[in-house]
């Protein structure tokens, strides 16, 4: 008998918790319909442990409400690329409980959802950098590559955007991860004229613009084949690393740049630079040193060093002029060096043919 209680006392408190549940659902609808989608969240937030023991049709219902309500929040651009992720977590709970429960309630919305989310994320990280918001663009568009990580060139995007945003720590990860993934980005854009906007618009496939042309919204359409970028992907990590001062790596990577294509006269530059940049941190190290007879012994060592440094950097900028005869950048940092290293005549022969 007290084992009846007790299994009609859990049945009693289980049927409580899944009125309430719905209940706070409902609640949360209507603060969401009203366009209250912070108040929803807060409701659905604390409501969350009740949904532990719901059926999977509430749990669908739930996960489809809560992936509105902070799609929602994210198309108000309040913490967006956060909250586009935790919406896309919700979508694919309700895709999770209504295969298990055979029952396709919101399926279809959601998919619908997450593809106007990504749409949503790509636009605004387009917009941020043209606003020259550029950690804000590279978090948006890191966030569509974990929400689509076939469409590679949202992590390119973010790692461009990190590099122009100075965060050389971001530019890294993201520029080692498409080194990892073997990024080309080499392909062909479809491109068609919008006949309202008179813009140029970018579309994913020739069907697609194809299907737009003949609906009458677009015309005059352009083919452009994309080039290799793994150059320039390899290029950029070098020099993040270099802002990062790990000499050995920006090197290492610029040699690899340098093999991809002998004539990139930007990976010599860069290696010149690099090369200076070295003397420069060495310069400040001696300059801290004292006068004992351990720290001039020590000058004397560095100061050798520093020489060899800089004059390692002339064959660097020697082949940019090879390459470039007028580059000014290279003249006039060789012209530096030679005068540096005392170099007379060698300074006074460029000088002549400049």
């Amino acid at each position: 008998m007290k084992e009846n209680i007790k299994v009609l006392s859990c049945l009693l408190l289980m049927s409580i918790g899944a009125f309430a549940q719905k209940d706070k659902i409902k609640e949360a609808q209507s603060l969401f319909d009203k366009g209250n989608s912070q108040d929803a969240l807060a409701v659905l937030t604390k409501t969350e442990y009740l949904i532990l023991n719901a059926s999977d049709e509430d749990k669908s219902d739930y996960y489809f409400l809560k992936g509105n309500v902070l799609k929602d929040l994210a198309v108000k651009n309040i913490d967006a690329a956060n909250n586009f992720t935790l919406a896309s977590q919700s979508y694919q709970d309700v895709f999770l409980y209504e295969n298990e429960s055979g029952k396709f309630k919101w399926t279809i919305k959601a998919s619908m959802a997450l593809k106007d989310m990504k749409a949503s994320l790509v636009n605004g990280a387009m917009a941020d950098f043209k606003a020259e918001k550029y950690k804000e663009s590279a978090e948006k568009s890191y966030k569509v590559y974990l929400f689509d990580k076939k469409d590679t060139i949202n992590l390119y995007n973010a790692a461009s955007s990190s590099l122009n945003a100075k965060d050389f720590n971001a530019a890294v990860t993201y520029y080692e991860l498409l080194k990892k993934i073997n990024y080309s980005g080499k392909g062909v854009l479809y491109y068609a004229t919008n006949k309202k906007t008179k813009e140029e618009d970018l579309f994913i496939s020739p069907k697609a613009r194809e299907s737009a042309i003949q609906q009458g919204l677009y015309e005059k359409p352009r083919t452009e084949s994309v080039p290799s970028k793994r150059t320039e992907v390899n290029n950029n990590l070098a020099y993040a690393y270099l802002e990062k001062k790990d000499y050995a790596r920006a090197e290492s990577i610029y040699n690899y740049v340098l093999e991809l294509d002998p004539n990139y006269v930007d990976a010599y530059i860069n290696l010149a630079y690099l090369k200076l940049q070295m003397k420069k941190d060495l310069a400040d190290e001696i300059a801290s040193l004292g006068t004992t007879p351990a720290e001039m012994k020590k000058y004397d060592k560095l100061n050798a060093q520093k020489d060899d440094i800089i004059r390692s950097a002339i064959p660097y900028l020697k082949k940019v002029l090879v390459l470039e005869p007028k580059n000014p950048d290279a003249t006039k940092t060789l012209l530096g060096v030679y005068r540096s290293l005392d170099m007379n005549a060698e300074y006074n022969a460029l000088k002549a043919g400049m």
